[in-house]
């Protein structure tokens, strides 16, 4: 039986294995962590949001980031120490200005693919991840943005999606518990939302039990070309790079796909392949809600706030996830107050009887490409593929990527030949 070794067990990492699973290979799934789902994937706005996928690629967002280099509070916050990574990917993603339009669109498209295979494995394994069907509610605060974004919407509609403009006594009909002033906003009725973790979790139970192996808290170091495959040399995480050789292990496949978040483009380079994705940091609270009063003033219907950059996200009846935020400060995982407290003030703004004194603050990288689509299928060498990329649609892309790599390692490898030995 072919084997496939996938590097990174995040989203995209284990969609990947469920979907060469489901096709009859065999697979081994590589992480750093203890448990799947345990950067990323953990604890981001919740959204499976085709109505978010308008790609940033455009000309006011370079101006905002300048503008808001000296904010602290930003909803996107430049470090300007500069850095020859930092600086290639600037420069690509103002490059691929030009194909904003088309990009937008192909993003809502592959979007829409992935909501309807994302359902389906959730229905056919059984998987319980606090899921809302209850649509994404997207407002303006003046009525010069309201306007502005009805060209966006355009795109939007292009690409496949339902998505119609509301009014402000729409919007109240909408979701009541908000306390704002807005001017318009826009409805999507067929985005949905949930725990991402909770759905990674069970999704990598249910790929373990179609038979996909997981090596866990193992630090990926080598990736080398050999006979018939590849060779992946990892050693067991917090053992010291300068250990005995006998502390590293191999792990030798017929293929290997790329599902490693940020750390792609290091591995990317092992294997010949220039996969330019940069880490923004992004963060997110969980509040608790502990009181059937405050349970009651949280909203239901999920929310995405234009000039806050800020999103919402019920996870069943005792949590509200509130992020937002990009921050272009390299592989800086640290959570900063000054970040933080901006989700918590527009919490009490928006929902001012929701408690925030039971909130949990997180920060994860966003691996994103220039051109803000994922890096889906071969790379120059046989036997290589990627699935990564996806920046600020992780989840919500997933779904069909994981399809489409799938697809790619079928066309070249047949699940039925014959694989190598799992170890050296």
């Amino acid at each position: 039986m072919t084997h496939i070794a996938i590097i990174g067990a995040g989203i995209t990492g284990v969609t990947t294995a469920y979907a060469l699973a489901r096709r009859g290979y065999s697979v081994t799934v590589v992480d750093r962590q203890r448990y799947a789902a345990m950067e990323t994937s953990f604890a981001n706005g919740g959204q499976l949001s085709a109505c978010n996928a308008e790609v940033w690629n455009k000309l006011s967002t370079v101006l905002h980031g300048i503008q808001w280099m000296m904010r602290r509070d930003a909803p996107l916050l430049m470090n300007p120490t500069p850095s020859w990574h930092k600086l290639s990917w600037m420069a690509e993603f103002m490059r691929e200005i030009a194909h904003y339009r088309q990009n937008t669109v192909e993003t809502v498209r592959l979007a829409l693919k992935a909501r309807t295979a994302l359902f389906a494995m959730a229905e056919a394994e059984g998987i319980d991840f606090d899921l809302k069907t209850r649509g994404i509610l997207h407002f303006y605060r003046d009525r010069a943005s309201f306007e502005k974004a009805h060209a966006v919407n355009a795109l939007l509609q292009e690409g496949g999606l339902e998505r119609y403009a509301v009014t402000p006594e729409e919007i109240r009909a909408i979701e009541p518990t908000l306390a704002g002033t807005y001017a318009g906003g826009y409805f999507t009725p067929s985005d949905a939302t949930g725990d991402i973790h909770k759905f990674t979790r069970g999704l990598a139970a249910a790929c373990a039990r179609k038979g996909v192996r997981f090596v866990h808290d193992a630090n990926v170091e080598t990736i080398a070309a050999g006979e018939g495959g590849y060779a992946i040399g990892w050693r067991q995480a917090g053992h010291l790079a300068d250990r005995p050789a006998a502390d590293a292990q191999v792990l030798r496949a017929d293929a290997v796909v790329i599902c490693a978040g940020c750390a792609s483009r290091r591995f990317a380079a092992m294997l010949g392949d220039r996969v330019n994705v940069y880490p923004v940091k992004g963060y997110s609270i969980t509040v608790n809600l502990l009181t059937p009063q405050a349970q009651k003033a949280a909203p239901e219907v999920s929310i995405l706030d234009e000039a806050a950059k800020i999103v919402t996200s019920r996870l069943g009846d005792e949590r509200l996830r509130v992020a937002g935020t990009a921050e272009f400060n390299g592989f800086n995982r640290d959570i900063r107050h000054d970040r933080v407290q901006p989700l918590i003030d527009w919490t009490r703004e928006q929902f001012p009887l929701v408690d925030t004194d039971r909130v949990v603050a997180w920060s994860g990288l966003r691996p994103m490409l220039p051109n803000m689509l994922p890096k889906v299928g071969r790379g120059r060498r046989k036997g290589v593929f990627y699935n990564t990329g996806h920046g600020h649609l992780g989840w919500t892309l997933s779904g069909a990527t994981a399809e489409l790599v799938a697809e790619a390692v079928a066309a070249e490898h047949a699940p039925e030949a014959v694989g190598l030995d799992l170890a050296a």
